[in-house]
Order: structure tokens, then sequence, then C-alpha cells
């Protein structure tokens, strides 16, 4: 089961077409990137799109890949963080029913996770509502710092209530990075500031109590967390050493154990890593599909692991299927188990 890969919804880009910040979009793009990364970005959408928006296609490189069911969140190039509520409210709705026509299109091989404008949190509370009660979604993807005052904002607090409540899946996936132009050569926004974005945010939820007012949450943060879980001994210091640090009840280190992550680590000692600080039960399966800096040697990177057949198998689905809550009789494990037992691979 593949938690972590994107799919695009044109109708989403419709709505912004016309937009000034849509227009000013490639310019931004070719001073954050740099002008090789923006360029090659631009001719790697042309070789993804198909791949990015036709579920045929997808379903094709599902079975190549051996991947039985996908679990489908936004493309993060649809965030928009700049829509007003009005705006933010229609882009939201048209993502969410896109990723419910393509579940509901081939129920047995995806499942999906919504949007949020969680710029406007009193609208994300209700998007999230609608996203997993009335559509059927296991969850929401989210950016890193969706309100540029981070994700421990108050303001924030309710969505996280609500998230709990639900019990549903919160994908945590940033889209960029705030270094700015400092990255902006040799592909460095993505390579270091994805991570670090990711990292920060993880802190913040951490330091900022975030995780012991709402213990239940169900947080699965893309490539494997960032640089967090491989550093995590210098919080733990500042724990004990600064008075602004240590607010969170517990050691930083606990609390990665209550964090889901992904396998987008490139390296099997990464990952081994990764199961020693967090625990193999919480990592999970995951490409970046379609994406260029996608792990789609999945099977080889864990079998170059130290982990157990029992834990590989773990990772590769059940995992996530603990993460997302899944019953036994799911129509896609259902689905996965009579093409296990007849021979069929995906």
């Amino acid at each position: 089961m593949d938690m972590h890969c994107h799919l695009l919804v044109p109708q989403v880009e419709e709505l912004v077409a016309e937009r000034e910040e849509k227009r000013r979009e490639p310019a931004l793009q070719a001073a954050l990137l740099g002008q090789a990364s923006h360029a090659h970005n631009q001719a790697m959408r042309e070789q993804i799109g198909e791949r990015l928006r036709d579920v045929g296609r997808r379903l094709e490189d599902m079975d190549r890949l051996g991947i039985d069911i996908q679990v489908l969140s936004p493309s993060p190039t649809q965030y928009y963080p700049w829509a007003d509520e009005e705006l933010a409210a229609r882009l939201v709705e048209t993502q969410n029913a896109g990723i419910v026509r393509a579940c509901a299109a081939h129920p047995e091989r995806f499942l999906g996770l919504g949007a949020v404008a969680l710029q406007h949190p009193a609208l994300a509370v209700s998007q999230l509502r609608d996203a997993v009660e009335r559509r059927g979604l296991l969850g929401v993807e989210i950016s890193s710092d969706p309100t540029g005052r981070g994700l421990d904002d108050p303001e924030l607090d309710p969505f996280w209530a609500e998230a709990q409540r639900l019990q549903c899946v919160v994908f945590l996936h940033p889209l960029g990075t705030s270094l700015g132009e400092r990255v902006n050569r040799y592909y460095l926004a993505n390579i270091i500031g994805q991570p670090l974005e990711t990292t920060v945010a993880l802190s913040q939820l951490i330091f900022g109590g975030v995780l012991d007012r709402y213990p239940g949450l169900r947080l699965c943060a893309a490539h494997g967390g960032g640089y967090l879980p491989f550093a995590i001994g210098r919080s733990d210091h500042a724990h004990g050493v600064r008075p602004e640090a240590g607010a969170c009840r517990a050691m930083p280190s606990d609390y990665l154990r209550r964090i889901w992550y992904d396998t987008v680590v490139f390296r099997a000692e990464a990952l081994d890593e990764l199961a020693r600080v967090a625990g193999v039960r919480r990592i999970v399966a995951g490409t970046d599909y379609p994406f260029d800096m996608g792990e789609y040697a999945l099977h080889e990177l864990l079998r170059g692991t130290c982990l157990g057949s029992a834990d590989i198998e773990a990772v590769l689905g059940r995992n996530a299927i603990e993460l997302l809550g899944l019953p036994a009789d799911h129509p896609a494990l259902a689905a996965a188990r009579a093409r296990l037992s007849t021979g069929v691979k995906a």
C-alpha cells in the first residue's frame, strides 16, 4: 500500500487560471528554485502530466511497481495558500470531489486523502468534517506552514481537535521552502528545503504542545519526517537546558513514536535508524508517485535494511492499514487478498 502518491485535479487549475497570483507563479518559481530547476520542472510536468492526472496510466504503473493500493493525496502544487476564503472553499470542494471520483472508479485500488484550506482555520474545520464524514475520505493532506505562523498557531487548535475526534489521517507534506533564494541552485530548494520544512513543522507540533493537547492525532510525515528523527538528540538536549524548549511534557524523542513516517529516505541505513528511533510499526510505504524525487525501488530498499521479513511486510501494508483504521473487510483489502490468492501480482 502506497501512502505517498499524488493526484492532480485539472478542474482546480481551471478555477485559478485567470488569477493574478497564478499568473505570477512561473516567475516566483524561477526565483525560488533557480532558472535551471524551474526549466527542468516544466519539462518534467510535461513528462509526468498523464501519470499525475490519468487513472488508467496510474494503474499500469501500479501493476508494474507491485503496488496493490494507492492512497491518493492532492498534488501539493494545488494548495494555493493565497486563495481568499470564497475561492479556497471552491478549490477544496473541487479537489476533494476529484479524489472521490478517482476512488469511486476503482475502489479496489484507490483510497483517498482530501484537502483543507488551513489558511482559513474555521473553514478548514468544516472542510475536514465534510471530507471524512460526508465524502468518506480517510483524512487530509496539509502543508508545513499554511498560515505563515506555524502549525502550532493556536488558531489551528480547533482543526487538530476535529482531526483527533474524527480519528482521521493528517498527512504532512510541505510545498517548497521558506529558505528563499539562498537555495535557488542545485535543486537545493527541494533536496534540503522539503525535509527541512517537515523538520520545522514537526518540531513546532512537539515543542508547541500540540501533540500534548491532542495525543490521539494520526499524523503522518512525508519524506521520513525530514531531518528530525536523525538529529533528535539535539532536541532532547535543548529540552533539558533551555526553558523556552522545555514546555512539552515529555522528551522530544518520545513523540517520535506517536507519528507515522513514509519510506522516502532513499537509503537503507536511514530507514534502519528511523525504525530504531520511531519503531517499525510507525513506518509506512511511500513512493511520492509520480514525481522524479520519488522512491520507486521500494522492495530493494527494504531488502537492504536490517528489518526481518515480518517487519518488511508490516511496512508494505499492515502499518498503513492500522494508520488508516481500515476494517478487515474493506473492499480494497479484500481485492488485494483475492489477487494474492489467485497469484495475480499488482
